[in-house]
């Protein structure tokens, strides 16, 4: 089955995209308000654009009603957030972070999720979260203003936090940290089947 993309709606489009390009690696990223309300969410069009320096960036695929997501409201607004990884247990409380609140409530208060200071952001951590990336924002960067498309952000990453549970002395224990991707639709894939393989 052949797809043209430009004999298919946006939702079409991005059907196939989520189903096909998967697992995702999710970004749980927590930002603070102007006015001091904590507010998180996951991403999962998300990973590394660059080690040296270090990088991440995540993508927002733009609301139907046209105004930017808390996140990146509050990005452009502080300049500060904290990036975290998702484990299995963490994973439906994540859930819980993706309801439409409204700007003044917290999702770390709907969703019941404990918190902790940062180290060098403002932003709250997610007390159990068992990798934290503390950033400052780098670059936004609108790729379509449409309803569905994207923009790009880059993010400067500051600290590492990394639970003493995953980390081995010189790696992190990939079986301990039980990171969750993002699968299409509403599935989650879980890492508890790892394959090793020596590259050549």
């Amino acid at each position: 089955m052949i797809f043209e993309t430009s004999n298919l709606d946006a939702n079409e489009i991005y059907r196939l995209l989520v189903g096909g390009i998967t697992p995702r690696p999710i970004a749980w990223i927590s930002t603070l308000s102007v006015d001091g309300v904590a507010n998180i969410a996951p991403y999962s069009f998300f990973n590394v654009a660059s080690c040296n320096p270090p990088i991440l960036w995540y993508s927002q695929v733009n609301p139907k009603h046209g105004q930017d997501k808390d996140t990146l409201r509050n990005l452009i607004e502080t300049k500060q957030c904290a990036v975290h990884i998702v484990n299995s247990q963490l994973l439906e409380k994540m859930n819980l972070s993706c309801a439409l609140l409204a700007a003044e409530q917290s999702e770390f208060e709907f969703a019941q999720i404990e918190s902790e200071s940062s180290h060098t952001v403002a932003a709250l951590a997610v007390k159990h979260a068992p990798i934290r990336y503390e950033c400052h924002l780098r670059e936004v960067i609108q790729l379509s203003s449409l309803p569905s498309g994207g923009t790009v952000v880059l993010l400067d990453v500051k600290s590492i936090y990394v639970d003493d549970h995953v980390w081995d002395g010189q790696i992190i224990d990939q079986q301990r940290l039980d990171s969750v991707g993002k699968m299409g639709g509403d599935f989650y894939s879980l890492s508890t089947d790892l394959h090793k393989l020596s590259r050549p």
